[in-house]
């Protein structure tokens, strides 16, 4: 049997332990053996592993690749210019490292917030003596002293118990205190056993005596900081889309490498000219301006999403989220408020809000006694805050207090002169009060404990005999409101007049009502459970809590909708295959309830074996584990534990299940803004290649420079790339369905757009410009010019300005693959705005200032060569508004 099955002192015999506890050196051979009451420590990578990870990626490797290739090239050709885009290459890697690094190094550890929530000191008793002794140093067979107040230290088996009420949401989920006595409990899950006491919890009210039976990583607390830990790093579908889009890019610049290769070895090249060559080719090919463009883009939408109280931890998660097929969200905290408040009163036959009761003053004075019982029979107790009075205790007296005194409109408060305390088999509280008009019991439990107590009931005004009519209609009254998800409670009282026996107290009671208490669910969730609906997204609910609470609280949301949904509870998903897991989650609306840490990863697990991208929400340690495993993890910001902030990629700082529409609305246009601005990175490699092209093919001075490639590249380009990349969401983006797993950041639609079409258009631009300028300075075919000849310097300025002057018009042809400019809203992105003006400031720096000719090689060339350079826009403009206008025909 296990130990929450046994009898108290049978548990004791089966810990070796006693009543009076154990002995010191009984205590600390039992500490060496087990080891302390802590959570233990996995070896963590070393930051300086973790740096270097963020300079050896496959994306960096490439990078290094080409500025190992511009070096040895430089080597055998000095003086070419290959040395400065090396270092320039080097210093991409370097930078954007660092940046990411950054990102990464402000997260905490797991395990420091799981240690924060046991607490440091606790009461035991050693050799029939208390002892006030380190958490740490507690070992299995101690007996230990708990009240109200207290964090429990280690799992444990209750020996004694006097009133105690436990919160566990932070471990099962569970959203109301549980009432815990010592007898044996016959439930086979130890997590809800009603005499157990587990590590990281809260004793709400009472006191207890208790044996521990598992300390440190042995305990339910630590067996979930075990699975948070080895949960193991996932890759973000960013990330793998990235590792992928890097290897498309090494193996095109290899390939067009090796074709170039051989077409310069069939020119009759000499073998060290073609391989410095082939190189030139490889590293034009790699995007430099890429990798920090991505890592700066995804920065900027953190902040975005800062502004909409999500804030990201992890980068690429900003990505994943918009990604996201699945929502598996937790009820408690989550989608309701993490508050008891009153929502329905059964008085006279009737169903009645506060508020009701509220606009009707009679019936408070008719029912004074029912809301004296609710304001009265309580254990709250009272402390100064800031020199203010404050009530704390259990959450569901809370409650009731609030509603009482709102509705009677003051504060009673009779002396309590005697108590009949709660317990698990009487499963009601009594309280006698010292009256005006003598001593009153007021009784508040469950309703079948109740009835049998009474033999009167108020009806208006009047107290009359209960009758079996009366009976059945406050049992069928907790029927319907239990159906709806709430804690029902019923409510008598008696005058006592000289009575003192506890026994006849509770007879002869007057019943007077009932109270359903909820955790109400936030205003917006429903709202926001709509949106998800509408852009694909499932939503399926995963909590610690009872299946009927779990299944009232998805109707009024919206998550259920339909007639019989699939309710799995813990055992029963404990005695499923993976196969039947799987298909149960095929179901539409589907609730998991009474689940555990450990089934929340499978159910996560199994989600993502469908090929779903999953989003975890959550608050409490039970939901670490989930959390981490997901695709996101998502914890509130507010009520969430350390535990779960630490394990998840994003909190949301209001913690509204709201908000995770707003980012997910950002996500999705996270990953279409990286597509907009990989088209625009990619297309200016074409020009960048044909001039290097011609030059090695054709016998004609260099048109474009190594220097003036990297001004594109990592100058020009940039701050355009990021306006895109700030670009704001679709108005209709939540509409569509999510972004299928197959769907590639890079396929051969963009490619083929950005390399034959708009690459090209820019290519015959900066080629045109350039041989405009050499035949209007006299140049003629196989004439040799010097690298600082000034006609060669203003055809090369040329050449560079053409290319950035069609990049200045493709930043807006980007800005939508299929919809035209003239329907898209031009001035809505500031950032595009001014990126594009610093693109037009730079570019004329670059050309007209002596600074800027010194560096880039650069010099003026003839008002004319603008006017030349413009139809070539005008027409890329035009070329691209038929191209999306054919394929708007094709597509409808």
């Amino acid at each position: 049997m296990k130990i929450h099955q046994l009898k108290p002192d049978e548990a004791l015999i089966g810990l070796k332990s006693c009543h009076n506890g154990l002995s010191d050196t009984e205590a600390l051979r039992r500490l060496k053996e087990y080891g302390p009451n802590l959570i233990e420590k996995i070896r963590k990578e070393p930051l300086w592993i973790s740096l270097i990870k963020e300079l050896v990626h496959f994306f960096a490797l490439i990078l290094w690749l080409a500025a190992g290739l511009a070096f040895f090239a430089e080597s055998q050709q000095p003086g070419s210019g290959m040395n400065t885009l090396g270092y320039a290459i080097v210093s991409v890697i370097v930078i954007n490292g660092l940046f990411s690094f950054w990102q990464q190094f402000r997260a905490e550890q797991a395990v420091a917030a799981l240690e924060k929530l046991l607490p440091q000191y606790v009461k035991v008793v050693r050799e029939g003596k208390m002892a006030l002794i380190f958490a740490a140093d507690l070992a299995p067979g101690d007996v230990i002293l708990l009240q109200e107040g207290d964090f429990v230290p280690a799992d444990s088996r209750l020996l004694e118990a006097f009133s105690l009420r436990v919160n566990n949401a932070t471990i099962t989920g569970e959203s109301m205190p549980k009432a815990r006595d010592a007898q044996p409990c016959l439930e086979e899950d130890l997590l809800h056993g009603r005499n157990t006491l587990l590590a990281g919890t809260t004793i709400m009210s009472g006191e207890g005596r208790a044996v521990v039976f598992a300390t440190g990583m042995n305990t339910e607390f630590g067996k979930i900081a075990h699975l948070t830990q080895t949960a193991g790093v996932r890759t973000s579908p960013l990330q793998q889309e990235i590792v992928r889009l890097s290897r498309i890019v090494a193996l095109l610049a290899l390939s067009l490498g090796v074709v170039f290769f051989f077409i310069g070895h069939s020119m009759g090249l000499s073998f060290w000219e073609n391989f410095l060559f082939a190189i030139g080719i490889i590293v034009a090919n790699v995007p430099e301006g890429l990798l920090p463009t991505v890592t700066l883009s995804l920065a900027m939408a953190t902040q975005r999403m800062a502004k909409r109280n999500a804030l990201i931890r992890h980068l690429p998660s900003v990505e994943a989220l918009g990604s996201a097929t699945v929502i598996c969200t937790d009820k408690t905290g989550t989608i309701t408020e993490n508050r008891m408040m009153v929502t329905a009163l059964y008085l006279n036959g009737q169903i009645l809000t506060p508020i009701e009761i509220k606009r009707q003053p009679e019936s408070a004075i008719m029912y004074r006694r029912f809301f004296e019982d609710a304001l009265l029979c309580q254990n709250l107790k009272e402390t100064l805050v800031a020199g203010k009075s404050h009530l704390y205790g259990d959450p569901m007296e809370l409650a009731l207090f609030s509603m009482a005194k709102i509705c009677l409109g003051e504060n009673i408060s009779y002396p309590k002169i005697n108590e009949l305390p709660f317990d698990t088999d009487r499963k009601r509280l009594s309280t006698v009060h010292q009256t005006p008009g003598g001593p009153v019991l007021y009784c508040k439990g469950a309703l079948e404990m109740l009835l049998p107590l009474c033999n009167r009931v108020q009806k208006g005004a009047a107290i009359k005999p209960l009758t079996h009519i009366d009976r059945q209609a406050y049992t069928k009254a907790q029927e319907v409101m239990a159906s709806e998800g709430l804690r029902v409670l019923a409510f008598a009282w008696r005058e006592l007049d000289n009575i003192i026996d506890s026994a006849q107290m509770e007879s002869n009671l007057t019943l007077c009502g009932l109270v359903g208490l909820e955790d109400p669910p936030r205003p917006e969730v429903r709202s926001a459970i709509g949106k998800c609906h509408d852009a694909g997204i499932k939503v399926i609910m995963v909590t610690g809590d009872h299946p009927d609470t779990a299944l009232a609280i998805g109707r009024q949301i919206g998550q259920i909708q339909c007639e019989n949904p699939a309710i799995i509870t813990g055992t029963q998903l404990r005695n499923m295959s993976e196969i039947q897991l799987r298909l149960a989650l095929d179901e539409p609306d589907i609730i998991f309830a009474r689940v555990g840490a450990d089934q929340k990863m499978r159910i996560v697990s199994a989600l993502k074996k469908k090929n779903h991208v999953v989003a975890v929400t959550g608050d409490g340690v039970n939901d670490a584990p989930a959390l981490k495993m997901a695709d996101i993890g998502i914890a509130m910001g507010v009520n969430g534990t350390d535990v779960a902030k630490e394990a998840a990629d994003m909190i949301l700082l209001d913690d509204n299940f709201a908000s995770i529409v707003a980012a997910i609305e950002e996500g999705r246009a996270v990953y279409d803004n990286i597509r907009k601005f990989l088209t625009y990175i990619l297309t200016s490699n074409i020009p960048e290649i044909v001039p290097y092209l011609a030059f090695a093919l054709f016998k004609i001075p260099l048109p474009l420079t190594i220097i003036q490639i990297l001004a594109v590249d990592l100058g020009t380009d940039m701050l355009p790339a990021l306006g895109l990349g700030a670009d704001p969401p679709a108005p209709a983006i939540m509409s569509k369905p999510p972004r299928p797993r197959q769907k590639r950041l890079l396929n051969w639609h963009l490619l083929l757009r950005a390399y034959l079409f708009l690459g090209v258009l820019e290519a015959a631009a900066a080629m045109a410009a350039y041989f405009f300028v050499l035949h209007n300075g006299g140049w003629v075919w196989g004439k040799q010019l010097g690298s600082q000849d000034p006609l060669y310097l203003q055809a090369t300025t040329a050449c560079l300005t053409a290319i950035i002057l069609m990049q200045i018009v493709n930043v807006f042809l980007c800005k939508s693959p299929v919809q035209s400019l003239f329907t898209t809203p031009l001035f809505a992105n500031r950032l595009l705005l001014w990126g594009v003006a610093a693109e037009i400031v730079l570019i004329l720096i670059i050309a007209y200032t002596p600074w800027g000719q010194f560096v880039f090689g650069t010099a003026p060339f003839a008002p004319e060569v603008w006017l030349f350079m413009m139809p070539f826009a005008i027409g890329m403009l035009l070329l691209e508004e038929a191209r999306k206008w054919l394929v708007f025909r094709w597509s409808h």
